[in-house]
Parts: C-alpha cells; structure tokens; sequence
C-alpha cells in the first residue's frame, strides 16, 4: 500500500518525510505545476508517477515512456522520483536526461514510445516545478486527462504491479541535434543573437542555429540554474530588452530568446524591437501560405486580429480558426483541423508537414523564422513586420488571481459583457461587434480594438491582452474597459506588467 496523498504537510518534519504532499491545484487543464517543498513533496511525485502510470494503463496505451528534465537546482531529483513511481506502475521507462522539452516530444517518434512526461516548470519562477504529459503523439494532456490523473493520485487509485524498467538513452541530444539540422543551410549569411537566460535552451540553441549556418551571438546561453540575469521567458520585457541591448551592439539580423524549457521562440527585429509572437505568425502565416495554397492556421483568442483581417492572407486564400490559449488545445486543435501551423501568442508554435510533426519545439520555430528571412533576401526582419498593416498591441498582462477564485471571476466577466452585448451597451465608447468565449471573453469593437480576459491555466493569475488596429489611444481605452471590470472582483490583485 501507498499513502493516500494529503494536501499540505510542513516540512522538516517526520511526516513530509514519510508521507506523500500532493495540492490539488497543481493539476492544471493541461500539465501539472507545483511550488516544490510547499505544494508537493518527492513521495508525491512518485505518486504523480505511479498515478500517471495507471492512467496510461487505463487509456490503453502501451506502459511504455520517455522521460527528461529541465535544468533547474531539483529538476533531476524530482525526475528520479517520477520514475520510481512510474517503474512501479510497470511502466518501461526511457530516459534521455537533461533535455528541452521539445527534445522529449522528438524522442517519442524517434524512439518510437507512446508516451511522454518531461519534468519541467517551462517558464514559471525558480521553486516551481511540473510535468507536462501526454500518451499519444504528438498530443499532450488536455482537462479530460488531467482530470482522471487528479481523482487517481489524490485517492490512491493506484494499479502498481511487476514489469517496470529503466533505459538510460546516453548521449541523447546528438540525435535531436542532427534531426533539426539535416536540411539545406541558410544561402543567406544571418547574424543572429541566441538568448536562452542560463535556461535549459542554452546547452543546445547556439550549435543548431550555426549548424544551420547563422552567425550565432551567444547571450545568457551558460546553463545557471539560479537564474542569475532574469527569469528566461521572451513574453517578459526584461528578457527582450537584453535581446534589443544585444541585437543593436552586434548590429544582428535578428534577436531569438527561447524559454526555460525551449518550447517557445521570442523575437526582437534588427532595430531592437520586439515583435510578439502573434505577429511574428502572421508573418510566418504570410510566408507559408505564399509557398503552401490553401493554407489553414489555428491561433489562439490572444492573438491578434490580423490572422482574419490581414489582405496579403486573405489573397493567398488563407484560412484561420481562433482557438482556445494553451499548448495542449493547440496543438490538438492544429492536428484535428490538419493545420499547416498553429501560432500562439505566448510562443507555442505548432508546425505540422512538412515544417514539422505536430508539437511545439522553440528552434523548429527559430529556423522558421530564418528560413523566411532566406526568401526575402532583399529584406530586413524590421521591413517584414513594417509591411503588416499597423496594429497596437499590449503584451500579456497578469494579475494574480488565486487558483481557487480565478475561474469564478473569468465566469463573471464573462456574463456581465454577455448581458452587456444583449442589452446594447458600449463598451469603451463603441458598440459590441463580436464576442468570442471559448476561453474566457474577448471583446470586439466596432472599430476592430478588442480586449481579451481569461483565467492562466499554470499560475494563481488572470490574462488580459488588449489590441487597436486605429490607435495607441484606443488601445488604452480597452484595457481601461477590461480593468474597470475587473477591479469590481477583489480578489483581482496587482498585474506583472501594464501599458
């Protein structure tokens, strides 16, 4: 027998060494995410495993899995006891070691193993830590699983038996190396800036962009599990400001950050300005949909407006679908509709045949974005994001939110511009032209300027995006319409960055 896992223990003493911590919050709609020492303990990510373990059984899935983890100071440790959990459930475990996360997605095609659990907390603050999971290929956990993965670990369901085992895959990422490199290089020369924060991108970033013939200007890539500089995430400013610093001394082509675990690419243009990812996919949109007819793409509800409204699209007979934010749907989204890509605002690309096999992996995106560089060769990085028609756009912007009140007050939200639609009301000074709520409400003007708030499905917080195709003005009165909203909720906190 196992414990049955307990929602909080306090640490040093017998019982956090002898019992399994596991916080119900942890299990997200699409991974798992836990504050280590203080939501969850080791006993209980071996009941994590053994939990997951069992559910594989259960879905019908051969036991069969790879394994990696991020460079964090306890990402190892918490790997180990994933695996002795999983072990115990008569699972085959194969384990590349220190990986990105995109690295362990790979190895399931490569290796040919049905399953996925790479331990990582992707961008989140060190002291956190997670599991992003998945038992189909190239698919991850959506709320159906992570459901059943809950009700399994928290009541001990577990279905532990003989037959596990262990292979250590040495060497690992030479293999995801050459599979992102075998192709024609760049005919033109890119001076390109590769910043990774001292994250897990930094041991293997600078060498796929040279292989594929990028002059690479090497920023924060020494692996540094404390994080020294900032946290590395390319949706923050910090980051991309040390980006734009470094693109403007080495008079780079092209800045690209990628996050902790290197599923996600930021971009920063040769004149040092940021371009978010939902416009860098427009851009990649345009230049896909010029060489591959009849394109679809899937975005998600924070993407910009341009994906629909953009001419050079709609010429090439482009056709978009706005889905729900979160890797998981995405990519599950862009696989059912045979996508050719799948762009999400935070960075999650999902590029299907024949850029890529389905999941988000940050340098198939960096080579993406240099590969469309190579087809323009007369133009700069800066002209590419000239030539889309002017929007103004917040960056995402975060106020804290507790796990256990943020999907109620996104419910209200929802309601109140609902009944504001219904009754005709305005909404910063214009009338309600569309409402979309697959994921949370994004609210749409007259004039096109639209406003976005949904719960963050892997942190205690909320999301607003607010977007203007007439005005940087107007793009301040809809985050004022979204913020007046939602500070009639106090349990709404302080944000992590405004406009």
């Amino acid at each position: 027998m196992f414990p049955k896992p307990k929602p909080l223990l306090v640490p040093n003493t017998y019982a956090y060494e002898s019992e399994p911590m596991v916080k119900a919050t942890g299990f997200r709609e699409y991974d798992a995410r836990w504050l280590f020492g203080k939501e969850i303990n080791l006993m209980g990510i071996q009941a994590l495993g053994m939990g997951l373990g069992a559910l594989i059984a259960e879905l019908g899935q051969k036991q069969e899995i790879v394994t990696g983890h991020d460079f964090r100071g306890y990402s190892a440790s918490i790997k180990y006891a994933l695996m002795t959990g999983l072990m115990a459930a008569g699972c085959k475990v194969h384990d590349i070691g220190l990986a990105v996360t995109p690295m362990a997605y790979f190895a399931q095609f490569d290796l040919d193993v049905p399953c996925v659990a790479m331990v990582t907390a992707s961008h989140n603050d060190n002291g956190w830590t997670g599991v992003k999971m998945g038992a189909s290929k190239p698919l991850t956990f959506g709320p159906d699983e992570m459901t059943r993965l809950k009700e399994i670990v928290l009541n001990a369901e577990f279905k532990n038996k003989a037959g596990g085992s262990y292979q250590f895959h040495e060497n690992y990422p030479a293999r995801y190396i050459a599979d992102l490199t075998n192709r024609p290089k760049l005919k033109r020369k890119l001076k390109v800036v590769v910043a990774c924060g001292n994250g897990t991108a930094g041991a293997f970033a600078p060498q796929v962009m040279e292989a594929i013939g990028c002059e690479v200007i090497p920023l924060d890539t020494e692996l540094d599990h404390t994080f020294p500089k900032y946290n590395p995430n390319p949706e923050d400013m910090e980051m991309l400001h040390a980006i734009r610093d470094a693109v403007l001394e080495h008079k780079a082509d092209v800045g690209l950050g990628f996050d902790g675990d290197g599923d996600r690419c930021g971009v920063v243009d040769n004149t040092g300005e940021e371009i978010f990812a939902d416009k860098v996919g427009v851009m990649l949109a345009r230049d896909m949909s010029a060489v591959h007819k009849d394109a679809t793409f899937v975005v998600d509800v924070k993407s910009t407006g341009l994906f629909v409204t953009d001419p050079v699209l709609q010429k090439q007979n482009a056709k978009t679908t706005y889905w729900k934010t979160g890797h998981s749907y995405m990519k599950r989204r862009t696989n059912e509709l045979k996508a050719l890509a799948g762009f999400e605002k935070s960075g999650h690309f999902f590029f299907n045949a024949p850029v890529g096999r389905g999941y988000d992996d940050g340098l198939v995106s960096a080579i993406a974005i240099c590969e469309m560089m190579d087809r323009a060769p007369g133009k700069t990085m800066a002209d590419l994001k000239e030539a889309l028609p002017k929007t103004w756009s917040s960056p995402t912007m975060s106020p804290h939110c507790a796990d256990e009140t943020k999907y109620g007050v996104v419910a209200a939200v929802v309601k109140h511009f609902e009944d504001a639609q219904k009754k005709g009301d305005k909404v910063a000074g214009q009338s309600i032209r569309d409402l979309v709520t697959v994921n949370g409400v994004r609210v749409t003007c007259e004039d096109g300027s639209w406003g976005l708030v949904r719960a963050s499905s892997n942190k205690p917080e909320l999301v607003v995006v607010v977007e203007s195709p007439v005005s940087d003005a107007r793009m301040h009165d809809m985050f004022e319409a979204m913020n007046v909203v939602l500070r009639t909720h106090p349990e709404v906190g302080a944000y992590n960055q405004t406009i």
